[in-house]
Formats: structure tokens, sequence, C-alpha cells
């Protein structure tokens, strides 16, 4: 069985890992094209071709793959694997594999379709989720699910860990798909999504990585654990943004408004609707990471400060 893998980020390198690792021959990768990164604009490669090319596989970086059946057929795969590829797959192109496309979601569909399920589901409060093989369709992540890994987001767990797992447990469930598929000569039997339960996530951005301190602080909380290690929760000091990267929630009854930075000893802690939200670690611009009690010792905020 001829396997092409179309994936991008750094999620999507363990489950290619794990295929090659159980033997299966991949003829190729198909991955995004190379951006600038970072503040100088380095022209760097997605993480997926970086392994690619280190285990001797071909790569292959189209601008739109709607437009390259002839080449995406070129590789003779049998079936195809997509893991946050960052495209949308045309009937061309799916109709180009005999035992066909199937992708590894970071959600437990029909949940969290779309873009950024690991960070929204973080930020929506859920204690549970998972990673779904499913067989791609041309409409966004509403196939046929093959199989589902289900885990337990921990307490305090950020985005940036729960995708590191979820990225582990898609090279499992991709593995054993794989077998699955393969016994069933392409024909396995898969669940139909219950459209009515459906959620969709869009692209995550800075904007909505402001921190509200008129909430709940678990909410804050799950904010921030959600945007860790990006875009990062922030708020406004004296005009200026500083990052967030981990809090947690006490209780407090005090009648400051909401955003007032309190007199607790040694702590950055700041009013929220229902209690205190103790700031654990940020970053001003320009600066390093730091506890948010060194914060308060540096004089970086000040006690009665009421921040945006």
């Amino acid at each position: 069985m001829k396997i092409l893998y179309a994936g991008t980020p750094e999620f999507a390198v363990e489950p290619l890992k794990r295929i090659l690792d159980a033997g299966y021959d991949v003829v190729g990768v198909v991955t995004r094209r190379d951006k600038p990164t970072g503040r100088k604009g380095i022209i760097t490669p997605p993480p997926v071709k970086t392994f690619a090319l280190e285990r001797g596989i071909p790569v292959f970086q189209p601008a739109r793959i709607r437009d390259e059946a002839e080449k995406v057929a070129a590789f003779g795969a049998d079936l195809m694997v997509t893991c946050a590829f960052g495209q949308i797959l045309s009937r061309e192109i799916l109709d180009l594999f005999p035992l066909g496309v199937w992708n590894i979601h970071a959600s437990l569909l029909p949940k969290y379709r779309g873009a950024a399920p690991i960070q929204q589901c973080i930020i929506d409060g859920e204690t549970h989720t998972g990673v779904t093989v499913m067989k791609t369709e041309t409409e966004l992540d509403a196939g046929d699910i093959l199989l589902v890994k289900r885990t337990e987001i921990g307490e305090k767990e950020t985005a940036g860990e729960l995708a590191a797992r979820l990225s582990v447990l898609g090279g499992d469930a991709i593995v054993e798909g794989l077998r699955l598929i393969a016994a069933e000569n392409g024909r396995p039997a898969l669940l139909l999504q219950d459209k009515a339960q459906a959620t969709f996530v869009g692209k995550i951005t800075k904007e909505l990585a402001k921190i509200d301190f008129s909430l709940a602080g678990k909410k804050i909380v799950d904010l921030i654990r959600g945007m860790n290690p990006e875009p990062t929760a922030y708020f406004l000091a004296e005009g200026k943004p500083v990052n967030v990267y981990r809090a947690s929630f006490s209780p407090y009854d005090g009648a400051e408004p909401c955003g007032t930075v309190l007199n607790i000893p040694k702590k950055a802690a700041v009013k929220c609707a229902d209690g205190m939200v103790v700031l654990e670690e940020v970053r001003f611009a320009g600066g390093k990471n730091m506890s948010g009690g060194d914060a308060i010792n540096g004089r970086k905020l000040v006690k009665g400060q009421v921040l945006q």
C-alpha cells in the first residue's frame, strides 16, 4: 500500500513518523510552501518538510493542490493521509486514491470542526478531547468516522502541551486506522457524523486573545491556557500589552473594580468577576518571561493599578 502524506506543522510530524516506523511505504509528502517567520522574516520550511527530507522522502509544495492533480497522481499512491495540511481538497484530488483519503483531526468530531480545535476546546473549558480519523470529503471535516481516540484534558494543560499529546495520539490512531483500511481493502465500516451536533472553529487571532477581567476567573484562565503558546493572551498595562502564559484562579470577595491589581503579598493577583486571577507567568514588551511575583517585586505591576 503506497501512501501520500499531506501535512504542514509540527503537529503533523509525529503521525508521519509513526506511519514510517510501522513499515508503510510513504511515496511522497505534500506540504505548504516555505514562508517567512520571526521578526527577521527568515524563509523557513514547514516542520513536515524538514522531517520528510531527513527521511529521504520526496516533497511537493504546491500553491494550491487542487490545481495540481496530474502531479499528485504521478506519485502513484493508493491512499492519502492528511493531517493539518491547511488546504481544501477537491473532488478531483480525492478521486485519485483507490483506497481513499483519510484525515487525522484533533477533536472528537463532529465537535470542533475547522482550523483551531485544540485551542478552542481549552478556551471553552472542555474536560475531554481526542483525535478522529475520518474519510475526507469536500465538505470541511464532515467525512464519515473510522475511529476515535479520546483523552482527558489536564486542569492546567496549555494548548501547546495538549497539541503535543494529541500529535502522538494521532500517530497511534492513524496506524490503527491504516490496518483497518488495508484489511477491508479501503472499505472499512464507518460511522456517520451527526451534523446536528457539529460545531465550527475559525482561526484564532490576536484580537480574540485580549483578557477581559470582568469575566469569571475560570473563563479567563481557560483563555490563557488556550492561547499558550500562540497567539498568547494579553492585557494592557498603562496602554502597553503584557502577555500572559500561565495563571490560576482563587476566591476573593473584595469590592475593587475588575482589573485591579490586588494587595496580595508576593502575588500578581487581579480582581475578576468572581474572585481573582493570579498571574503566574508574564512577559512585558521587549522583555523575557517572568513570574507574576517578580513583576510585582520589580514594580512592573503596581498594587491598585487597573489593567485593561
